[in-house]
């Protein structure tokens, strides 16, 4: 571990260059990876699966999918890995980060598609571009179904439902016979236009004090 923690320190600019996280921040970050992962230098799916917050969210299987996830890792990369290590723990975690208060429009415009886009990638289990009504139907099945109190086949029309409201705003000339595809992520955008969301995206399920996220750089 002290031999990890050294190249760490070495790296800190590297890493906050990369991630937008804060030296102090890197180093909560550590702390909490090191938990995780029983002091080892990389983690699995099997250490996420142990957190207790997850064990009750619908969505965990996609929360923990998305850490192995290449295409959440700010590298053009498409793939899922076996484990990680630190480095690309945060570039993960780097989607939760607070935006800047003294960001440009610019800036929070590209962190806001980011969040948008790991959201998107959570869905697009396929990777093939599109959130078709099969993933769509999965995820709200989960969501609606994990209360007990909803039918799977009920959670099934709801889901059916919304995506023929969304077909009928992204394509509103669509003819009776057509087929919809799927969510692209442009009609993602375009769902969410108007939901400040910056904020809302938050790390609560790793046991990580909101408030030790604030410090450092981002509250500058």
């Amino acid at each position: 571990m002290g031999a990890s923690q050294t190249r760490l320190e070495h790296n800190y600019d590297d890493l906050t260059e990369k991630s937008g996280f804060s030296h102090e921040q890197i180093k909560n970050l550590y702390q909490r990876f090191q938990q995780l992962s029983g002091n080892n230098e990389k983690i699995s799916r099997d250490d996420l699966e142990r957190i207790p917050a997850l064990n009750n969210n619908p969505i965990r299987k996609q929360i923990i999918t998305a850490f192995f996830d290449k295409r959440n890792q700010h590298q053009n990369d498409v793939g899922s890995l076996d484990e990680i290590g630190f480095e690309q723990f945060l570039m993960v975690m780097s989607h939760f980060r607070p935006v800047n208060s003294k960001a440009t429009e610019e800036e929070k415009a590209t962190v806001r598609k980011q969040k948008l886009r790991f959201l998107f990638n959570m869905h697009d289990t396929d990777n093939d571009g599109i959130i078709t009504l099969d993933e769509y139907r999965t995820v709200v099945e989960e969501l609606l179904s994990q209360s007990g109190a909803i039918e799977t086949e009920v959670a099934r029309a709801i889901a059916d439902a919304a995506m023929l409201e969304v077909a009928s705003t992204n394509v509103p000339h669509m003819a009776p016979d057509d087929f919809y595809e799927g969510i692209t992520f442009e009609h993602f955008e375009q769902i969410l236009k108007g939901i400040e969301m910056e904020s809302r995206m938050y790390i609560r399920f790793l046991d990580m004090n909101a408030a030790t996220m604030r410090c450092g750089k981002l509250s500058s």
